[in-house]
């Protein structure tokens, strides 16, 4: 069966629908420059057939579902402490009065095993652990494997972007978003309007849509299979590429009657390592740098607090 890879280029006035990328189409170079492409005028793409068991991943959000049904004394075992600086654990009906959010949500790391704490993985369902470390492994190899084809998008070393991220210390963060359903939709969104922190995030979700990008000066609804990869470059790549690479502003709304949930992964530094745009980039007399250079914990620091950047 020939195999085939969509690009969607609808420019109607009607909402365009985000890039689909094929991977298993046997011509790479036609793979990496779609999404190369999808980079740099969306920022947002999705991943089909990306070599992911499908099972694996109706059991990771079977799992994921099954412990955010628990009863709220169980789920409180895997609380965040409430004195503590890193974002780990689980926190239930996140409010910001600025930015309307309504959402529980679980954070634990997957990689690198020195940075996994098993303290925020629930126990129960007792699969829990098993499934999202087979899940770890798999969305390590597919980020790899994106992050070189943009190294190579930037006429660099296949390399490049993740050594500028860290190399071996980057960081691998799991987020499971819980969006009750909300019958009032004027009344507060699941997440509003934002660029992701990090690098690049890889996302799948459930059958309840509720991601919208920003493009063209209007929000757009993105669809998506529960089997496909929603893939978002973030501001760490938009900045390590000095620009090409776009970092995407998007946002979760809620569903009147469906409970919706989300399981991105965001593939980001070490709290204490530099980046910028890659060096190579900037050489020359065209080469000025677009962006400072951060330790990437005060980049945070600034940016969750809106604080100048730059």
């Amino acid at each position: 069966m020939e195999t085939t890879m969509e690009i969607n280029t609808n420019q109607g006035i009607s909402s365009p629908d985000i890039p689909v990328i094929d991977l298993s189409n046997q011509d790479e170079k036609l793979v990496a420059r779609a999404v190369v492409k999808a980079s740099e005028e969306w920022g947002i793409f999705q991943v089909v057939n990306h070599g992911i068991p499908t099972e694996l991943i109706r059991r990771l959000q079977e799992v994921g579902s099954q412990f955010f049904e628990l009863p709220e004394s169980e789920k409180q075992a895997v609380a965040k402490p409430e004195d503590s600086m890193d974002i780990e654990g689980y926190m239930t009906k996140y409010e910001d009065v600025a930015r309307n959010a309504w959402v529980d949500h679980l954070f634990h790391r997957l990689w690198p095993p020195s940075k996994v704490n098993y303290r925020f993985w629930p126990k129960n369902p007792p699969e829990y652990r098993e499934v999202n470390e087979e899940y770890a492994s798999h969305m390590k190899k597919l980020a790899e494997k994106i992050m070189e084809w943009l190294s190579e998008g930037l006429g660099l070393q296949r390399e490049a972007l993740k050594e500028g991220l860290g190399g071996e210390t980057v960081e691998y963060l799991m987020k499971i978003n819980y969006y009750p359903p909300c019958p009032d939709m004027d009344l507060v969104l699941g997440v509003p309007g934002h660029s992701d922190i990090n690098g690049i995030t890889l996302l799948v979700a459930n059958e309840a849509l509720g991601l919208q990008v920003f493009k063209d000066d209007h929000w757009i609804d993105t669809k998506y299979t529960t089997s496909g990869i929603i893939v978002i470059i973030g501001d760490q790549f938009l900045r390590m590429s000095n620009g090409k690479y776009k970092s995407v502003q998007h946002r979760a709304t809620r569903d009147k009657e469906k409970t919706r949930i989300s399981w991105p992964v965001f593939v980001e530094s070490n709290l204490d390592h530099v980046y910028g745009p890659l060096p190579e980039l900037i050489s020359g007399e065209d080469g000025a740098p677009k962006f400072k250079s951060y330790v990437y914990k005060d980049y945070k620091f600034r940016k969750l607090n809106w604080l100048t950047l730059d």
